[in-house]
């Protein structure tokens, strides 16, 4: 069974997509009227074999925008006049998208500033403050 590679090594089994093609919006002069150009892929993240419930949820989450309340993805791709270029490039953001959002998040190393960062930051205080001191009208 053919299967999309996507990062972290899943991969996505091509009978959970559904590809469906219809009529197209985009370039194509007269036949945009009479040929189905457009590609739209649909993928149930939550009904997906192929993830474990972490890749799971980080999907749900990271892709919540992206996402009906069902928890389906759906990418269309309407840019090119040929079915099976638009069908290679809704699977190439497919693969973008949902490769990105698989990305666990890097981890935050605590740091601290350095002594002379300190040193700057307060120096530059002191010159703002004195700068607005000289704004106000001398005191009587």
């Amino acid at each position: 069974m053919p299967s999309i590679k996507l990062a972290r090594g899943v991969s996505v089994p091509e009978a959970e997509l559904e590809l469906r093609a219809a009529r197209s919006s985009g370039p194509g002069g007269q036949s945009v009227n009479t040929t189905d150009s457009k590609v739209e892929l649909r993928w149930s993240i939550t009904d997906s074999a192929a993830l474990t419930a972490a890749q799971r949820s980080r999907l749900l989450d990271r892709l919540a925008s992206r996402l009906t309340k069902d928890g389906v993805l759906i990418l269309q791709g309407s840019e090119h006049k040929s079915q099976h270029r638009n069908r290679d490039a809704v699977i190439a953001r497919f693969r973008a998208i949902v490769g990105e959002a698989l990305e666990p998040p890097k981890q935050r190393r605590k740091t601290r500033p350095s002594r002379s960062a300190k040193r700057r930051r307060l120096e530059a205080k002191k010159r703002r403050s004195e700068t607005k001191q000289l704004r106000k009208p001398p005191s009587t």
